[in-house]
């Protein structure tokens, strides 16, 4: 096999080409828990979030990709709970439960900037870089 990358080609043999694919779907796929949650890549390139340790299918829901997951996360307002959860998934309904699960899920990803408010309502709130940018851009207009 014939490998292009920048710097050139590189000849691998069938079994590096192996090891090689192997190390790769192990770096795209697997799984991740959390202290309550947990988000799992498969190899068909969806991901889906669970409740760490459970097994049912009503403890989890699953994104096209990770990307569908970051999109719901950017639509969603500064500080956000499960309704609002609800209300940005607009057409990928997500139940109760799993709104809940979200927020949480949102909470203990490093990929997702925001953290814990409050725990009744279960609420969050983003934290980091676009906070700050948005707050520099509406204080340099006063």
């Amino acid at each position: 096999m014939v490998l292009s990358l920048p710097d050139g080609e590189h000849r691998l043999s069938r079994e590096a080409a192996t090891a090689l694919r192997d190390d790769l779907t192990a770096a795209l796929t697997g799984r991740r828990e959390f202290v309550r949650t947990a988000g799992e890549n498969r190899p068909d390139g969806s991901y889906v979030v669970s409740r760490r340790g459970a097994d049912s299918a009503g403890n989890a829901k699953q994104f096209r990709d990770f990307r569908t997951i970051t999109t719901l996360y950017e639509r969603l307002p500064e500080r956000f709970d499960a309704s609002a959860v609800g209300a940005a998934a607009g057409d990928d309904a997500v139940s109760g439960s799993r709104r809940h699960l979200l927020v949480r899920h949102f909470a203990e990803h490093p990929a997702f900037d925001c953290e814990l408010v409050a725990e009744q309502p279960l609420t969050a709130e983003k934290t980091g870089h676009d906070r700050r940018t948005r707050a520099t851009a509406a204080a340099s207009t006063d």
